[in-house]
């Protein structure tokens, strides 16, 4: 079923065709102002100077034509704006027809499918996840989740960063006299190793021969040096793969293609950009000089042989385009990668590597504590994922516990990890990617304001109350939510513009890659539902107001829920 912005749009581009025999954006948007109407058209200033006529005039000739009968009513206001107030039965119209379809709420798939690739994640061998990880997993999750649901086929990529002189250190420290067994390490016994292989490399010039030596080894296939490569693989892959499910992240084993992979690529992208003219040497090192205010060049190959690891990223964008066909790439990353991308990009579009594909930064900030400064521990390092989601359950496990004392310990556990790890997945998806955040468990565990114990606090409550209506009368929930909605109070009216608003939320944020949109709309409707709960009784009404509010309250439930599976959110029924 079509969204209201696309309903008004078809009436509206029918009216401008009528009226002027042209096609044109009818430009619908949300009134900025309920007081004139729920939605506006403002085609008629644009119209206005390509006619040479006044805007007031081509929007009286649209509103003539404008045929809104069925759906509510229209009016013409200030130097041109075309406003729409939709009316009560219509709005009851469209939540009926969608009331059925619990898993879409009636949103419709994109005609015309495209293969997106999302980069995110990208966690280093050998060391474990910290915080740094974090944003880039969890965008990059909500972000592919949205686009799947619009219907596109998502290819997930964790670009894993499993390549360069780090594994040479490590082969050549753990074949030292006195070192370590591989198989007696858990992943932080091989990040301390790691430290410790790196303060050798920093200190001992003829340990740097021998794993610069290793890591000629491991690049021509020696059995050895590839054994332990590929242990300590599977010794990191344990703890990210653990990290994901804990997370609830769409991140599998089939989606990892990292650095390694690439390897044999390139010396011929170098080879190719070389043959176009675009690759170029300076000071001994081969580089693609770049257009702009910028001149920094982008480093292919270094002046030692070695690959920059903008090489690799080239690799990775001709494979994407070349074998997985993407139409669209989508690099979830750090912002200070910027300048990074820009280089990237304009390289690809030089080598014309991809045409037509289009190619999308995602930017985001940083994690602050709350002194504001980058949060760390107070030792001064990054903190550990792991050790951060477990302090959020057991957060929340303080505040289940005080809320239902006599909870079964089990249930208790599945609610804590719910809220928990919801909690800190929507403080960070609900603040716009592109700015700092401050870090507080505090503020994200709280059941008032924009936080997800707020939104699954708002789900359980409207659950309860259908355990409640069955109770009274020995039905099933979904038989006691099985009603016609008809809607009668203003709160009602608001909720029903709300709900139907969902479609078009969607859209923006596949379009603009920003999940905090999503956020800020499930907010609201919580936020709404909560003022129709106070204002409109729903078991203690009468039929049929009673049976239609309880379905009412099915559609905000379902809405819920769907918006946080978006985000990658639990909700359980029960808090």
């Amino acid at each position: 079923m079509p969204t209201i912005s696309q309903t008004l749009a078809a009436r509206f581009r029918s009216a401008i065709q009528a009226a002027f025999g042209v096609e044109s954006d009818p430009m619908i948007g949300i009134s900025q102002n309920e007081q004139f109407g729920d939605y506006q058209s403002n085609a008629a200033m644009s119209l206005a100077k390509t006619l040479g006529q006044k805007p007031r005039d081509v929007a009286q000739k649209i509103l003539d034509k404008l045929d809104l009968a069925d759906i509510g009513e229209k009016s013409l206001a200030g130097p041109g704006f075309i406003n729409v107030k939709l009316s009560p039965g219509w709005l009851a119209q469209q939540l009926n027809a969608r009331a059925a379809d619990h898993e879409r709420l009636g949103i419709e798939k994109v005609p015309e499918a495209q293969t997106i690739v999302v980069d995110y994640s990208g966690p280093n061998i050998a060391k474990e996840m910290h915080v740094g990880h974090l944003r880039s997993t969890i965008i990059g999750d909500a972000i592919s989740r949205v686009l799947e649901f619009q219907g596109h086929r998502i290819i997930r990529q964790n670009h894993i960063g499993d390549w360069g002189t780090q594994f040479g250190m490590l082969i050549s420290f753990l074949e030292s006299p006195g070192a370590p067994s591989l198989t007696d390490l858990d992943l932080p016994g091989l990040e301390a190793l790691y430290r410790s292989a790196k303060q050798k490399f920093d200190a001992d010039e003829q340990f740097q021969n021998t794993a610069r030596s290793a890591v000629v080894r491991l690049q021509g296939g020696d059995a050895k040096a590839r054994s332990v490569w590929e242990t300590i693989i599977s010794v990191s892959r344990l703890h990210y793969e653990g990290i994901y499910r804990r997370l609830g992240v769409k991140l599998t084993r089939q989606d990892e293609r990292g650095e390694s992979a690439y390897n044999s690529d390139l010396p011929i992208i170098v080879e190719e950009l070389q043959k176009t003219g675009l690759a170029e040497l300076s000071e001994g090192a081969m580089v693609v000089k770049i257009d702009g205010p910028d001149k920094s060049p982008l480093m292919l190959r270094k002046t030692d042989g070695g690959y920059g690891y903008a090489t690799t990223d080239l690799a990775a964008i001709r494979y994407r385009v070349r074998q997985l066909h993407a139409n669209r790439i989508v690099y979830v990353h750090d912002s200070r990668q910027a300048h990074h991308f820009r280089q990237l990009f304009a390289t690809v579009e030089k080598a014309g590597w991809a045409p037509g594909v289009l190619l999308e930064y995602a930017p985001f900030g940083t994690m602050l504590g709350e002194d504001g400064k980058p949060f760390k521990t107070r030792s001064g390092e990054l903190v550990k994922l792991f050790d951060l989601l477990s302090d959020a359950q057991i957060n929340a496990m303080a505040v289940v516990n005080n809320k239902n004392p006599d909870m079964p310990a089990e249930q208790k556990e599945k609610i804590a990890h719910a809220v928990g790890i919801g909690a800190v997945k929507y403080a960070d998806l609900a603040k716009d990617r592109v700015a700092d955040y401050v870090f507080s468990f505090d503020k994200m565990l709280s059941l008032d304001g924009n936080t997800a114990p707020y939104l699954q606090y708002a789900n359980a409550r409207i659950h309860s109350i259908f355990r409640k209506a069955c109770h009274e009368q020995g039905r099933m929930a979904g038989d006691v939510a099985r009603r016609e909605i008809k809607l009668e109070s203003p709160f009602e009216i608001a909720l029903a513009k709300h709900i139907l608003r969902f479609g078009e939320v969607v859209e923006q944020v596949a379009r603009d890659l920003k999940p905090h949109l999503l956020c800020t709309y499930l907010y609201e409707l919580a936020t709404r539902f909560s003022g129709f709960f106070e204002n409109c009784p729903v078991i203690q009404s009468e039929e049929p107001t009673r049976g239609s509010r309880l379905a009412l309250c099915a559609m905000i439930a379902d809405t819920l829920e769907v918006g946080m599976d978006l985000l990658g959110i639990e909700h359980p029924e029960q808090m």
